[in-house]
């Protein structure tokens, strides 16, 4: 890291630090008299199985409110929480419409096994994902990180809790129409960094025209091919809603839309979402009520990805003398032909091509709650239906996409169902004594989740029209039925919990709890555990002594510990694996079977041990408010697959084994900046945090792993790789000792060398594997920030995010994409690379020594340094005067113009690349080679472009 980009982020911080201090709160100082400023947080926050204020509070809880949510207009609502909360790392694993989103609360545990986070809608484990739940719908998003606060939902909590709590009408109210929509365009954030015609003939010729011109290439053309494949999308969202309520109850009922198009053709994302609320008192004693969200979604062309056009020559012409698109072209000396991928051709394909995915979900809560004979005691009967079904198909005709233009045509269908039922009985009591307050929840709940997949192909299909609809026509020996395509899955979980949660004077507070669950996943003998957590809370604020800290509103201590623990294995690991195989006696065709993993008898759980101190604080009549945490996390017995010795005749056998660590610091701090007469207001807020991941131990004893790249004192997601020192230049000492392959080495990459040397100082071998070296990948801290300043009816608010250090892998530049092959072949990254007149850069010499089809060691040319700070959205606003709307019978009239992703700052790889620094892929997705990462290692591969995105919003009220 250079020291200009230090000093540069440095100051950034520096500044927003000085805009929160005294200086810009010294109007509230003179403005509120010292009653006022002795008021309290009275605010309530959703802590499972009920609330609490959050005052009284004494695990890791953050809140983020749903208006807050709705500054961010998006595909669904992970994109708005992205740099909201400290410990909560969101991150994109795919830029197609309607992917999601991966969530990572203070940081992985698990090797093999399950790291998301629980989500639960409306008090009932949700086994949807939160894209399927629209913003204009949620009242509150209450994120439980510490043990002491997920422990109440045992082991699907063990990667912490999102409590999602939607909109509901209140009693007595009159109907209340809401109306929230945007509409706008997509554009291109940046192309992919390739080169043009004349650089790429330059190319060739410094790489002694390794590769000469094909049939359909000339050195005067000058084709860019992402010109003919990307066009400006259209994105839209609609949602109307009513509520209102009773005198003994209430309801809520909501229609949404979303439609998403991609900047790449025949791509869409489609969303219909339907909500219903209803919540009733009958009586004095007895409240039932329900929740429904049932949602349909469509989603096209997610087989159509960016990497064969970025991998065009842009010397190629792909049309004819007409005018019209040639099918295929030959390029570099005609050793590559390929498919012409433009936007008409892909357009113009109509039946021959169909990838669609349709599914309908349903997710449905129903309760009903007693009051007790005695006073403070309840019971609830908790009940959640969810079901969810989606149907899958792909058909590419004759030829589509081949260069064989007889290539057989192939079709696939599958669909999948989820069958999801949970049952919780609760027993609450909540009592004031004076100056105790007492709340006890005692659970006993039961789960069930079966899963139904199948998948089937077949070649050969006898015409356009049939598609994947009936695979049946195929020729018999052309269908296919693949036995690890068929999955049944049924799992079950029991549970009982305790949570006491006392307070005395408002000033001291205990929370404990006690969990245990029962999996129907683990071995007989080891199904139930039962653990416990704790933690305490002081309230100095409330003590004499504060008394006269009048600026003080809030000083809160906080500590806890807790064991949670996750069933990370897949149902019935512990009775081992058969696999079926295919063989032939002569001339009968038999299928056999085989064990492929060994049963394990005592397969239990991984546990994680949790401690968390915190302080929360707040000054000046609450103007300025934050908190600071300090974690520590250890998980022991990770479940993973141990590999047995061949003399088993088995491959692996899944086991508790090895830890892991994480830790870390978090801050966040809130404040109203200025809050003039003239009416005038800025708030902003931050926030910042640390994960230290390691892995502490592996199976049997060792200190690597380097075929699943796990390293002992290193973190989950480190790399195996050379270290990359520059290029070797003409007089390098012992170049012919490091570097001995036959060809002049000089202006190719040069790495790390760790051997040891002779007495004269020569070098005891060449650079071989034993040089490679762990690369730990995480960022030395990140976090988010937001700002909104106010004018009478004008609003400007900005949200966005930043990382310091870390490494970012983009694949365009190293081995596995072959974007950066530097031989004249295919299309190439645009780089700054060797020559005798250019030495002094990071890219090697074109056509220099090479292993396979990439230069050597060019796999080191895919690390970045992971920095970054950008917005994410900037919103301009205007609220219609209330005296306007009360003349049309309107409560509220607000017209916004966003755009997304407007500027990147502090960024290597965007200075280099011009592109987003974020990730859009899985490790071991978009590439044209076996990469070697992980799909745990996001990375930048060739999906989707990154998009900049202009959108004009209404929400309306009446």
């Amino acid at each position: 890291m250079n020291r200009s980009y230090l000093a540069k982020t440095n100051k950034a911080a520096l500044f927003f630090a000085m805009a929160l201090l005294p200086s810009g709160l010294a109007y509230s100082q003179t403005k509120k008299d010292t009653a006022a400023k002795e008021k309290k947080i009275e605010e309530v926050v959703v802590i499972g199985y009920g609330t609490q204020r959050k005052e009284a509070v004494t695990g890791s809880v953050a809140t983020v409110k749903g208006d807050a949510l709705r500054e961010v207009p998006s595909a669904n609502i992970t994109q708005a929480l992205q740099g909201r909360t400290a410990g909560v790392d969101i991150a994109q694993t795919s830029t197609k419409p309607g992917a999601t989103m991966q969530i990572r609360i203070r940081g992985v545990r698990s090797l093999t096994g399950d790291n998301n986070p629980l989500i639960v809608l409306d008090g009932i484990p949700f086994v949807g994902s939160l894209g399927d739940i629209s913003s204009s719908d949620i009242k509150s998003i209450d994120i439980l990180k510490d043990a002491s606060a997920t422990a109440i939902y045992g082991s699907r909590g063990a990667n912490g809790v999102i409590l999602v709590t939607t909109n509901r009408g209140s009693k007595g109210q009159k109907p209340r129409f809401t109306y929230n929509g945007f509409t706008g365009v997509q554009t291109l954030f940046s192309k992919y960094p390739m080169m043009d015609g004349p650089k790429y003939a330059q190319l060739r010729q410094d790489a002694g025209n390794l590769y000469g011109l094909g049939t359909d290439e000339t050195l005067d053309t000058n084709t860019d091919w992402q010109d003919l494949y990307y066009k400006p999308a259209m994105m839209t969202s609609q949602d109307i809603g009513v509520s209102g309520g009773t005198d003994g109850g209430n309801y809520n009922v909501g229609l949404s839309y979303f439609k998403q198009n991609a900047l790449v053709p025949i791509q869409n994302y489609e969303r219909f979402s339907l909500r219903i609320g209803l919540d009733q008192q009958v009586g004095k004693n007895f409240k039932f009520g329900f929740t429904t969200n049932t949602n349909y979604t469509v989603s096209e062309g997610n087989g159509i990805a960016a990497a064969p056009t970025l991998g065009n020559s842009p010397l190629a012409n792909p049309y004819n003398a007409d005018g019209s698109f040639k099918r295929t072209i030959s390029t570099a000396s005609n050793v590559d032909q390929g498919w012409v991928y433009t936007r008409k051709t892909v357009e113009a394909l109509g039946d021959k091509y169909v990838d669609e995915s349709k599914a309908f979900a349903s997710y449905n809560n129903i309760y009903g709650e007693v009051n007790l004979p005695l006073s403070g005691l309840k019971y609830r009967l908790n009940l959640g239906l969810d079901y969810r079904t989606s149907n899958s198909g792909n058909y590419t005709g004759v030829g589509v996409f081949n260069v064989n233009a007889a290539a057989p045509s192939g079709a696939g269908k599958g669909n999948n169902q989820t069958y999801h039922w949970v049952l919780e009985n609760l027993l609450t009591y909540d009592k004031t004594f004076g100056k105790h307050k007492v709340n006890a929840v005692a659970l006993y709940s039961a789960e069930q989740n079966r899963y139904i997949s199948s998948y089937m192909s077949a070649r050969n299909v006898p015409g356009d029209f049939f598609q994947y609809y009936n695979l049946g026509q195929s020729p018999q020996a052309d269908i296919r039925v693949d036995p690890n395509d068929q999955i049944y899955q049924q799992w079950g979980l029991m549970s009982y919990m305790g949570r006491a949660m006392y307070t005395y004077n408002n000033k001291y507070m205990l929370t404990a709890t006690l969990r245990g669950d029962g999996s129907s996943r683990l071995a007989p003998g080891n199904k139930w555990h039962t653990y416990p957590a704790l933690s305490l809370g002081w309230n100095v604020t409330n003590e004499s002594f504060m008394q006269n800290f009048t600026f003080v509103n809030q000083f809160k201590l906080r500590a806890g510990w807790g064991q949670t623990s996750n069933q990370a294995v897949n149902p019935y690991s512990t009775l081992g694996v058969l696999s079926v195989v295919p063989y032939n006696f002569g001339s009968t065709n038999g299928t056999g079977l085989y064990v492929s993993s060994a049963p394990n008898p005592n397969l239990g759980w991984e546990y994680s041990k949790t401690q968390n101190y915190g302080v929360d604080f707040a000054f000046l009549n609450n103007r300025l408010t934050g908190t600071v945490e300090y974690y520590r996390t250890k998980t022991e017995g990770l479940l993973q697959a141990v590999a047995l010795p061949p003399s088993s005749g088995l491959g692996s056998q899944t086991a508790n084994v090895g830890s892991t660590e994480n830790k870390g610091w978090e801050f966040s701090l809130n404040g109203t900046i200025i809050e003039s007469k003239g009416g005038f207001t800025w708030d902003a807020g931050v926030n910042l945090y640390t994960n230290r991941n390691q892995i502490l131990s592996l199976a049997s004893g060792r200190e690597r792993d380097e075929g699943n790249l796990w390293f002992v004192g290193h973190n989950i997601n480190a790399l195996f790789d050379y270290q990359n020192i520059g290029l070797w230049q003409e007089g390098d000492p012992y170049l012919n000792i490091l570097e001995p392959q036959a060809g002049a080495a000089v202006g190719m990459i040069k790495v790390l060398y760790t051997g040891g040397y002779n007495a004269d100082g020569t070098p005891v071998r060449a650079i071989g594997p034993a040089d490679r070296q762990i690369i730990d990948t995480a960022p030395d801290f990140q976090g988010g920030f937001n700002m909104r300043f106010a004018y009478k009816n004008f609003d400007l608010s900005t949200v966005g995010a930043f990382q310091h250090g870390g490494v970012l892998v983009s694949t365009l530049y190293g081995s596995t994409s072959y974007l950066n092959r530097l031989t004249g072949r295919g299309g190439n990254v645009d780089v700054d690379y060797w020559t005798e007149e250019n030495p002094n850069v990071r890219y090697p010499k074109p056509g220099g020594l090479r292993e396979g089809d990439n230069p050597k060691y060019s796999s080191t040319l895919a690390m970045f340094d992971g920095s970054y700070l950008k917005l994410r959205t900037i919103t301009l606003g205007y609220s219609v005067s209330k005296d306007f709307l009360k003349d049309l019978n309107l409560s509220s009239l607000r017209i916004y113009f966003t755009v997304t992703n407007p500027v990147v700052l502090f960024s290597p790889y965007h200075k280099e690349s011009g592109m987003d620094p974020e990730p859009n892929s899985m490790g071991d997705q978009n590439q044209a080679v076996n990469s070697g990462y992980r799909s745990r290692q996001l990375v930048i591969g060739t999906n989707n472009p990154s998009t900049r995105n202009y959108l004009m919003g209404l929400n309306l009220t009446f």
